[in-house]
C-alpha cells in the first residue's frame, strides 16, 4: 500500500482485506438517503459526499453486518464526515458553533430524540435522529452509555482543536497525538462494532488495559496514515493539527523529511499493533469468539481506511 505525496512513504499493513457483499447496495440506498435530508449544499458538495463512497467505507470496518444494519452504520459514518465538514470545512465553524453542536448531539443521546438545544438543529438533528433510532431501540442501557462516552470524546476533541485553530494555536507533537485519536471518531466506530455484531461485551472486558492499547494503536495507525494522504489540504487549513505538521514544526526539519519520520512511526505502531494482538489472554469460552470479532473489527479499522482513502474521492491519491 501507498498513500500521499511527497515522496509517497509505503504503509504495509499485514491485516487482510474486507469488503461486506451490501456495500454497493448500501452505497446507493445512502445517496437517496441522503437526499431525504434537504442538505444546505451545492449540488458539487453533494455529488462529492456520494463519490466518497462512505458504505464501502461502513462495509470494510463491518464486513459481516447484514445489509439493514449495514445501512444504520453507513448513515452514522456520513454524518460523522458531515459533522467533520461543517467544523472544518471552507467556512470553518467558530467555537461557540462547534460546542453548540457538541451539546445538542450529547442531550439528544442521553435524553431521547425529544430534546432540544439552540446549537444542533436542522438536517444534521434529524439525520442523527434517524440513523440513531435503530441502536437506541436494540442495544442496552449499557452499551447506549459507552457509545455516547465515546461520541462525547470526540465531540470534545472536535471542540478543543477548534479552539486552538481559533486562537492560532499549533499543538505540539505529545498534544496532538492524544487529540487526534479524539477527533478521528475510531472510537465511535469501535464501539459500533457491538451493534453490528450483537455481541456485547462486558465494560470489564471491553476496557480491558490490552485492548484499551490495540484499539489505541489502531487509532494511531488509521489517523496518522489519513494526516499523510490528506497533508496537502491539511497544510492549507489545519493550523498545525496534522501530525506530518506538527512534526515538521517541532523538530524543525522540512515537511519531506516529516513526512518520512511519519511513515516510520507508523510502521512502529503497526509492529506493535500486530504484538499486542498476539498477546491478548483469554477471557474464557463465553467471551472469546467477541473478544475475537471486536479486535477483527479494530484491525478491520486500519486496513479499511487505507483501502477506502484509495478508491474515495474524499481523499484523492497518488
Amino acid at each position: 500500500m501507498t498513500g500521499g505525496s511527497l515522496g509517497s512513504p509505503r504503509f504495509d499493513c499485514p491485516i487482510p482485506p474486507r469488503l461486506s457483499p451490501h456495500a454497493d447496495a448500501t452505497q446507493e440506498w445512502l445517496s437517496s438517503w441522503v437526499a431525504r435530508f434537504d442538505l444546505p449544499l451545492e449540488r458539487v458538495d453533494l455529488e462529492r459526499l456520494d463519490r466518497a463512497g462512505i458504505a464501502r467505507y461502513a462495509g470494510r470496518i463491518y464486513p459481516d453486518a447484514g445489509e439493514t444494519d449495514l445501512r444504520t452504520l453507513a448513515a452514522l459514518f456520513t454524518w460523522f464526515f458531515l459533522v467533520d465538514d461543517f467544523c472544518d470545512g471552507p467556512r470553518r465553524s467558530t467555537p461557540e458553533e462547534v460546542d453548540g453542536l457538541r451539546q445538542g448531539v450529547l442531550r439528544l443521546l442521553r435524553t431521547g430524540p425529544r430534546s432540544r438545544h439552540p446549537g444542533f438543529t436542522g438536517p444534521l438533528r434529524r439525520m442523527l435522529v434517524d440513523a440513531w433510532r435503530a441502536p437506541r431501540a436494540r442495544m442496552p442501557a449499557r452499551w447506549r452509555v459507552r457509545f455516547t462516552d465515546a461520541m462525547a470524546h470526540h465531540l470534545d476533541g472536535t471542540w478543543r482543536e477548534s479552539v486552538n485553530k481559533a486562537a492560532g494555536r499549533m499543538p505540539t507533537v505529545d498534544e496532538y497525538v492524544p487529540l487526534r485519536r479524539a477527533t478521528s471518531a475510531a472510537y465511535v466506530s469501535y464501539a459500533l462494532v457491538e451493534f453490528a455484531t450483537g455481541q456485547v461485551l462486558p465494560d470489564a472486558v471491553y476496557h480491558h488495559p490490552l485492548l484499551v492499547r490495540i484499539a489505541e494503536t489502531a487509532n494511531d495507525l488509521l489517523s496518522w496514515f489519513n494526516d499523510v494522504i490528506s497533508l496537502e489540504r491539511d497544510r492549507a487549513g489545519a493550523g498545525g493539527h496534522n501530525l506530518v505538521l506538527a512534526t515538521a514544526h517541532e523538530r524543525g526539519v522540512p515537511v519531506e523529511t516529516a513526512v518520512t519520520l511519519v511513515a516510520d512511526r507508523w510502521r512502529e505502531a503497526m509492529d506493535r499493533f500486530v504484538a499486542l494482538r498476539t498477546a491478548v489472554p483469554s477471557f474464557g469460552p463465553e467471551l472469546d469468539r467477541a473478544v475475537a470479532v471486536q479486535l477483527d473489527a479494530v484491525a478491520n479499522s486500519v486496513r479499511g481506511t487505507i483501502d477506502w482513502s484509495r478508491e474515495s474521492a474524499r481523499y484523492p491519491v497518488s
